[in-house]
């Protein structure tokens, strides 16, 4: 019994932490005391286990270093930085000057409100990348205008909260972070990587508004016209918009020569923005005259957060910041816009410092529970199992993604995203590399299903966020006097369902097409016309033939016959000096070199063995040279590879031709029996 124990450690252990998590217990107090158990457990039965454990008390030892290998993380520390500024930005604010004016906007088309609920939420994900956030936001501020004027519940209510986990995906998520760090990747190829399937979604979330509105015109209606307070204008903001790109387009001529194409890009959309920015201002200020009041509304309300996600994507982007500096940079940038507003204050900085530290805890105690059950898991060959358990899945790399989007669905019932990234993803991460899978692919596969850990029921944190906020009772609208009736939960659940499944459609688009997510990569390098040229080596007179003293025909000397510098036999040149004529028995070679006496045998018979043990096959056999006497050339040559001159290509005996320059010595004729 406790062999089999020690030998299905792995297996026991992994069951035991999910059984600690369905009783309840916090996650990083569940994985700290299971590794702990369990290490305690190992370390006694290793002895039984036939190798499969490998723990031991000094391994104790290494659990500090490990601990400030996460406290010392500077991946991680974009995490405060990016809730902070999310946090400063909901109270700035923003979120309903964008809901508002974005509404007004899309007001006089069916699902206008819809529209706006989505493209606002796209805004704060690439703002904020808090779901918390958005899903409150456009909770108070979004669903009595949609129930006011008559859009259905279970719409209104999925797709306030799909937009709101749109903060999952779309840059700068804080999910993103965390699976960059438990892949071992670079936060800005995950967010590269993040940015179309992002996109993607959003749309196919209008999609399914612009279809609904068809199907179903009554759930959606426009905005009636006593509620477009900002009018109409949408020529003058297009006008305005053609401006914008007539001056971009201008500066980015005039600097193009000097700043380079790349860089005259980004001054010119900056001109741009900046000019009808500055005269919206202006008009503003003056009456508006020269614009309508609805493109003042929308310049002067976009831009400020347009700016912010450029400040904090762009220059990761463009990698003029790594992460933790363009989270860094976009905490300042949320201050300056609420200080802009009037919004900033003390209570408003201690509410965000507070949430900020709140979450930062949270994500490092769970951070500390994970090294200690990874020590453990690690040491009773877990990673190993489940490599197997995974790779050996029918379907090869596909079957093993579609495995796992499976297995993470599931578990988004039970668990959130942190708990999932930091338990399940180390343990997927391992076989994914083994069958060759791009991990910023794979991260991008495990966001997007993350996503509905926020939305299927019964556990989905954004539809508790969207009830938290929901009205439960009927109420007295304020506008319009109509007594309002309340928002089940089983509406909110309902209306989720339809954007659950866009989500795992989603999931399957990412599989189907890596091409959205493997561009962060760059265009690929067109090894067609590379040209490679070596560089010319000086000459050594006519190559191995006559360089080296005419190859293995002649040892490492010409041939004999052969005058200094005359064409070796075969047409190869020997440099003068390489090729000497034969020296006296004894005296020194041309370089120098003497050769000892005996190194230079007699005449063998064909095949005989050389003075050295070494055989000779027919055709080789040396020449006979005076005992002691230096090769041509002035370099010794091993007993039985100096050969005397015979007619080119004369052949060997036994039929085999002989190169030029490698002609043998004349064989001796066989003895007569």
């Amino acid at each position: 019994m406790m062999e089999f124990i020690a030998v299905n450690m792995a297996p026991i252990m992994f069951a035991s932490l999910v059984v600690f998590l369905l009783l309840g217990y916090p996650v990083a107090f569940a994985l700290a005391a299971n590794g702990l158990l369990f290490f305690f457990i190992g370390v006694e039965l290793a002895p039984l286990s036939e190798g499969t454990i490998s723990l031991g008390w000094n391994l104790l030892g290494t659990m500090p270093d490990r601990f400030w290998g996460v406290l010392s993380n500077e991946t991680l520390l974009a995490i405060p930085f990016f809730t902070f500024m999310g946090i400063v930005l909901e109270r700035s604010g923003m979120a309903e000057d964008l809901l508002d004016t974005i509404g007004q906007l899309f007001g006089p088309i069916r699902g206008g409100l819809a529209y706006a609920v989505i493209i606002v939420g796209a805004l704060l994900a690439a703002t904020t990348g808090v779901v918390a956030a958005s899903v409150i936001a456009m909770g108070l501020i979004s669903l009595p205008i949609m129930l006011r004027y008559g859009y259905d519940r279970r719409i209104a209510s999925g797709v306030i909260a799909a937009s709101g986990t749109l903060a999952q995906i779309i840059p700068p998520s804080l999910v993103l972070i965390v699976l960059a760090d438990q892949l071992g990747r670079s936060v800005g190829d995950m967010y590269k990587g993040a940015l179309i399937p992002g996109l993607v979604l959003t749309g196919i979330y209008m999609g399914y508004v612009l279809v609904m509105s068809i199907l179903k015109p009554q759930s959606m209606p426009a905005l009636p016209l006593e509620a477009r307070t900002l009018g109409s204008g949408v020529t003058s903001l297009i006008v305005a918009l053609a401006v914008a790109a007539g001056v971009g387009v201008g500066t980015h001529y005039w600097f193009a020569d000097a700043y380079g194409a790349k860089n005259a890009d980004i001054l010119g959309a900056v001109a741009g923005i900046a000019v009808i920015y500055i005269a919206a201002i202006l008009d503003r200020a003056a009456g508006g005259k020269l614009m309508s009041r609805l493109a003042q509304q929308v310049i002067i309300v976009l831009i400020p957060p347009l700016a912010l996600i450029f400040l904090v994507l762009g220059t990761i982007f463009l990698g003029i910041a790594t992460p933790t500096e363009g989270g860094a940079m976009g905490a300042v940038g949320a201050l300056l816009l609420a200080g802009i507003k009037g919004r900033l204050n003390l209570g408003v900085v201690t509410q965000a410092l507070a949430s900020t530290t709140r979450l930062s805890a949270f994500v490092m105690f769970i951070l500390l529970g994970a090294r200690m059950f990874s020590l453990t898991f690690y040491g009773v060959n877990g990673h190993i199992w489940v490599e197997h358990l995974l790779t050996s899945l029918p379907g090869g790399e596909y079957g093993f993604l579609i495995a796992v989007s499976v297995l993470v669905f599931l578990l988004a019932f039970f668990l959130d995203f942190f708990e999932l990234a930091f338990i399940i993803v180390p343990l997927l991460a391992p076989a994914a590399e083994a069958l060759g899978i791009d991990l910023i692919w794979f991260g991008i596969i495990l966001g997007v299903n993350m996503q509905t850990s926020f939305m299927h029921p019964p556990f989905g944190f954004a539809l508790f966020y969207l009830r938290s906020v929901a009205p439960r009772q009927s109420y007295i609208d304020p506008v319009t006097k109509a007594r309002m009736a309340p928002v089940t939960t089983g509406q909110i659940y309902w209306g989720a369902v339809p954007f659950v499944c866009i989500q795992i459609v989603m999931v399957a688009l990412v599989i189907l097409f890596p091409q959205m997510v493997m561009h962060y990569k760059g265009a690929p390098v067109d090894t067609s016309n590379v040209t490679i040229t070596l560089p010319q080596m000086p000459s050594l007179g006519g190559g191995l033939g006559g360089g080296l003293g005419g190859g293995l025909g002649g040892g490492l000397g010409a041939p004999s016959g052969t005058a200094p510098g005359a064409p070796a036999p075969g047409g190869l040149g020997v440099p003068p000096g390489l090729a000497p004529a034969t020296p006296a028995p004894g005296a020194p070679a041309p370089g120098g070199l003497v050769v000892p006496p005996g190194l230079a045998p007699a005449t063998p018979a064909p095949g005989a063995p050389a003075p050295g043990g070494l055989g000779v096959p027919p055709g080789l056999a040396p020449a006979t040279p005076a005992p002691g006497a230096p090769a041509p050339g002035g370099l010794g040559v091993p007993p039985g590879l100096a050969p005397a001159t015979p007619a080119p290509v004369a052949p060997a005996p036994g039929g085999l031709g002989v190169p030029p320059g490698l002609a043998p010595a004349t064989p001796v004729p066989p003895a007569a029996n």
